[in-house]
């Protein structure tokens, strides 16, 4: 298998799953405050392609990037981790 690249991925969460072939993934991490030393939870939301809709709302999923396919998506669910039941 040939690889073009070097593609970022991400795991993340459906926040929402309701257009068609396209879920909402929401990614977070953990930040620390350059004053209080203490960690901070930061979150982004990535619209991903979802071919065939088989992702749900609370999945857990790796979403890779990919080239622009439409106005806000760049990225591509690879696989489910978790499915919620």
């Amino acid at each position: 298998m040939s690889q073009r690249g070097n593609r970022k991925t991400q795991v993340g969460v459906v926040v929402s799953d309701k257009m068609d072939k396209t879920v909402v993934v929401r990614v977070s991490h953990l930040v620390k405050h350059p004053v209080y030393n203490k960690y901070i939870k930061r979150s982004v939301k990535y619209k991903a392609h979802d071919t065939d809709n088989s992702c749900k709302t609370g999945d857990r999923v790796l979403i890779v990037e990919t080239r622009p396919l439409s106005k806000d998506k760049r990225w591509k669910v690879r696989q489910i981790i978790d499915r919620v039941e």
